[in-house]
């Protein structure tokens, strides 16, 4: 090993072990329980494409029917098995001025099957796509962070308002239209209710806008700093005047504008200037409006800022910095867990998909907060998720399999792609 740092692959090993037993008890037999561990230790592999099929392959089974059973029919519920992986995460990660950040993402599809695709926009793409949208809880504290919730975005018109597309998607019954900002609200509310510990809330320009999740927020307790248009008015001079965001910020005086770091990127600090202006209309509220100015471009960006108790701009800063960290996990995750890589369609499918690579996601999350890192004078990085997935890999998860088994698979995967075009064929020939 580097004298730099060290890398105890029996804890390692453990921890992969200490994953798999975390959520054993949420199978009631023993082959889910077993395929779940399979499924999670495929995920973290470095199989191309994380589907049933490679998964099964890697895993040593003969046909792909145990991982889709596990995903489609098998008896365990996905939302105890998050309940099980954000309190793993918690224990190892928990911090008091903890932020909880949410955001959306999109994972692209084909079809008008999967449950909630639609054609709408994702910042996946950049453009409007045919998609499905997930909304995603983190949390981000000094030790590291992590997803600790999801949800599946319905939209309204094309699919909460044709119970036949719900039916046939699976979606259960007590399942309603709610926009992406109550969806938010809902995985805040279950995490503070489970007892998470955190001091912030953060998200984008959806999330500020909407007033009930601001106040939710002013109810618990729990600060927040929220994104929201230029275009937005905010009172300033003890409530008395009502002014446009954008139209306050040509008003700040250059010496009032401020260089912080809102956090390390991967070109370096992300310096920007700041300046913040109180909005409170009382005297004993803490309310503020963040304002980040790039020293390049000049672009501006608006935050709402509210906390049950005084705090200096750098910490409004550094909860601002934070919501980045979730779009990094949507690239961490759909690069190194796969988490968008599933072939199901149905609600119970995705949601469980989801759920397990959120468990992936953990390990290594965890590997990372717990593994010796090289001190800050080193010539050497500490290691990252992308790193430590690799030695895992190479060290731990290895698997060797017999060229009988992998012929097989090879006979397996043209034989069914054989009668999948078999079957468009007639299907064609049909119209």
């Amino acid at each position: 090993m580097a004298a730099c740092h060290s890398v105890d692959l029996d804890r390692w090993r453990v921890t992969l072990d200490e994953a798999a037993a975390r959520v054993a008890g949420r199978f009631v037999r023993a082959e889910p329980r077993r395929t779940a561990g399979q499924f999670m230790e495929g995920l973290l592999s470095g199989v191309e494409r994380k589907t049933c099929w490679s998964l099964a392959e890697r895993a040593g089974h003969c046909d792909p029917q145990a991982m889709q059973r596990l995903l489609r029919t098998a008896v365990w519920d996905a939302d105890a098995v998050r309940d099980d992986v954000r309190s793993w995460l918690i224990e190892q990660l928990e911090h008091p001025d903890a932020v909880l950040a949410t955001d959306e993402t999109g994972f692209l599809k084909k079809g008008e099957c999967s449950v909630g695709v639609q054609r709408q926009y994702t910042g996946t793409a950049g453009r409007i796509e045919n998609s499905q949208v997930g909304v995603f809880l983190a949390y981000v504290s000094p030790l590291g962070r992590a997803l600790i919730d999801r949800r599946l975005y319905l939209p309204e018109a094309t699919w909460c308002e044709r119970p036949e597309r719900l039916a046939a998607a699976g979606v259960p019954d007590e399942v309603e239209f709610a926009t992406k900002p109550a969806l938010a609200r809902q995985m805040i509310a279950a995490a503070l209710d489970a007892g998470v510990p955190a001091g912030w809330v953060t998200g984008d320009e959806v999330y500020g806008a909407d007033p009930g999740l601001r106040g939710d927020l002013e109810q618990r307790q729990i600060g927040y700093v929220l994104a929201v248009g230029c275009d937005r008015r905010v009172h300033i001079n003890d409530g008395r005047t009502l002014v446009r965001v954008d139209d306050l910020a040509e008003r700040i005086p250059t010496r009032q504008w401020q260089q912080h770091s809102c956090g390390p990127g991967a070109k370096g600090p992300r310096d920007y200037l700041w300046a913040w202006i109180t909005t409170a209309t009382r005297p004993d509220e803490h309310r503020w409006l963040l304002i980040r100015r790039n020293r390049t471009t000049g672009e501006l960006a608006f935050y709402l800022c509210w906390s049950p108790r005084p705090v200096p701009l750098h910490t409004l800063v550094r909860v601002a910095g934070s919501r980045w960290s979730i779009e990094e996990l949507f690239q961490t995750g759909k690069g190194q867990v796969g988490l968008d890589h599933y072939h199901v369609r149905g609600w119970t499918g995705w949601h469980r998909f989801i759920t397990l690579a959120m468990l992936a996601l953990a390990v290594l999350t965890i590997l990372a907060a717990t593994t010796q890192q090289p001190n800050a004078e080193s010539e050497i990085i500490a290691l990252t998720v992308a790193e430590i997935r690799r030695l895992l890999n190479a060290l731990v998860l290895a698997v060797a399999l017999p060229p009988e088994h992998i012929l097989h698979w090879s006979i397996w995967r043209r034989t069914s792609q054989a009668r999948a075009r078999r079957s468009h064929y007639q299907r064609r020939q049909a119209k």
